[in-house]
């Protein structure tokens, strides 16, 4: 869609947002995706480039919140609104609400102004204007509902039945701060590539050529979180220097142990981030097959191969379940970052949970425990493997890997004497975002007898 007549810069930033708004909903496409290719598109400057980036993820995040501050001035419920009248309210009610950097009344009249293209006649934008307006003027918000699952998710714009299920497992304390967490704008960390380079010549590098500000993660010793700069754009990502990734993610490669000379799997291996870390780590020498069902993600982990300089690392798409025989029992260590739910993440993807189910957890563990038995053969005796996801859900984990143990005694835990972060009794490396300020990740470590 593209806006008729002229639009303001500012506008048009405003009219990526609404488009990248409208492609989630009405697509089901990930925002991360739609969003990279509509800025890709549009051209905008970094200034326009990084409001549109914070209306679609803060819209994203606050959805139910602003929902529930639109309501009261809406004569319809907004169920009932066209697509793209409800997504320019969210997101003109997410700058008014949530950020200062332009006036309430500026932010009112760029809506007006885009429901002026977008709309047929004076309707839509009449109506546009009049909610808002409306919502300026509230000398307060609306009362929260009585119960306190439907009280906390509102006031933290989170679905009643994941509210419900962090209350009952954690309480609310700590339930609170993980969602609170989980609303938080993600850090930028990188993690610099050991084959090139340390994490201290790393930060010298940025400050100099890119003329950014970072200070070493706390958790990963190769990481570096980035506090000024657009890192992803500059000349050292491009020569292949660092990699874009989580602290936490930087973790699991860690777990694993890989050691120069042996033959390692990364059977969930798309797009790339942890492979490429097992090879670093290895300091490219030895073997890496890389799996992964999608062939097209997987061409991504060949160009990061090739920006990064690993030789070690072959690709094959395809299923574990087929695959894995072709490595029966020879892999010293085995790394499983099984596809899940992704509720751990929802800093970076904060539209999962509008669409994820509690009957999706079930679904996902089928899956996740095919893939565990597939990779498990696939390691020698003595050999070790990492079962890693990016979700705080005992289904997806503890549950998992508890079913894989009770029906494999040939298995155990192999806890580290030493982590980063310290495992749990039962042998459980779990990075929470309100205590570790990471994404939230699970893993663990099992070794063959």
């Amino acid at each position: 869609m593209r806006p008729r007549g002229r639009v303001t810069p500012v506008s048009r930033a405003r009219w990526e947002a609404l488009a990248v708004l409208l492609r989630v909903e009405r697509d089901r496409a990930f925002a991360d995706l739609a969003l990279g290719h509509a800025l890709t598109r549009a051209g905008l400057d970094a200034r326009d480039a990084a409001l549109t980036s914070e209306i679609v993820y803060g819209t994203l995040r606050w959805r139910r919140h602003l929902d529930w501050r639109l309501a009261p001035h809406c004569a319809r419920p907004l169920s009932a609104l066209d697509p793209w009248v409800r997504a320019l309210l969210r997101l003109t009610a997410y700058q008014v609400l949530f950020l200062d950097r332009v006036p309430r009344w500026a932010a009112v009249d760029e809506a007006v102004s885009l429901a002026r293209h977008k709309g047929r006649g004076r309707g839509p934008a009449d109506f546009v204007n009049a909610v808002l307006r409306a919502l300026t003027r509230e000398a307060a918000p609306p009362a929260l509902p009585e119960g306190a699952v439907e009280a906390l998710g509102t006031r933290l714009s989170f679905p009643d039945w994941l509210t419900a299920r962090w209350l009952g497992r954690l309480g609310e304390r700590d339930a609170e701060a993980l969602m609170a967490a989980l609303n938080e704008r993600p850090p930028v960390t990188v993690r610099a590539n050991a084959l090139r380079l340390s994490r201290d010549d790393l930060a010298r590098r940025l400050r100099e050529v890119e003329l950014a500000e970072t200070r070493p993660t706390p958790l990963a010793p190769e990481g570096l979180v980035v506090e000024r700069g657009a890192v992803a754009q500059g000349a050292t990502f491009a020569e292949g220097l660092c990699t874009v990734q989580d602290e936490a993610s930087m973790l699991i490669a860690r777990l694993l142990e890989p050691r120069p000379g042996e033959l390692i799997a990364d059977v969930c291996a798309a797009p790339g981030t942890k492979a490429t870390h097992l090879a670093e780590l290895m300091g490219d020498r030895g073997r890496i097959v890389a799996l992964d069902p999608q062939a097209a993600r997987l061409r991504l982990l060949d160009r990061a191969c090739a920006r990064l300089g690993i030789h070690v690392i072959e690709t094959h798409p395809g299923p574990a379940g087929t695959l894995a025989p072709r490595w029966r029992a020879q892999c010293a260590g085995v790394l499983v970052d099984a596809p899940c739910s992704n509720l751990g993440v929802l800093r970076r993807n904060p539209e999962v949970k509008w669409r994820r189910e509690p009957a999706d957890l079930g679904r996902s563990a089928r899956t996740q425990l095919e893939i565990l038995e597939a990779a498990a053969g696939m390691v020698a005796p003595g050999g070790r493997l990492v079962y890693a996801t990016c979700s705080l859900e005992p289904e997806e984990n503890a549950e998992v890997v508890g079913r894989f143990l009770a029906a494999r005694p040939d298995w155990r835990p192999d806890t580290p004497r030493e982590f980063p972060v310290a495992p749990d009794p039962g042998g459980f490396v779990r990075c929470l975002p309100h205590l570790h300020g990471t994404d939230g990740f699970t893993a663990i470590r099992l070794r063959r007898g």
